[in-house]
């Protein structure tokens, strides 16, 4: 079974921005999808923002919802960023 949505952050240009409960983040892109019967309603931006997590999944106020392995296999990862190099202890000096 892969991860479930954790959180969900709906953004500009229909992108969900996703945090599964492995801790991976990625954004999804809904676009495709607005074409489509009961998601022809995430056309508008105002109601498209109102997505929210629950049972692991991404749903909306009038029921719409998206697989929740649909989202994690589909959903392109964002990096990580790189640990700068650790320097070491800091030292105290004296004058």
């Amino acid at each position: 079974m892969n991860p479930r949505v954790q959180s969900v952050i709906p953004e500009k240009g229909y992108r969900l921005r996703l945090t599964f409960t492995n801790g991976e983040k990625g954004i999804y892109d809904c676009s495709h999808l607005l074409d489509l019967g009961v998601f022809t309603e995430l056309r508008d931006p105002g109601y498209f923002r109102q997505a929210r997590a629950a049972h692991g999944t991404v749903v909306w106020p009038h029921e719409q919802d998206i697989c929740p392995d649909t989202l994690y296999e589909d959903a392109s990862r964002e990096q990580a960023p790189a640990s700068l190099p650790h320097a070491g202890p800091a030292r105290a000096t004296s004058r």
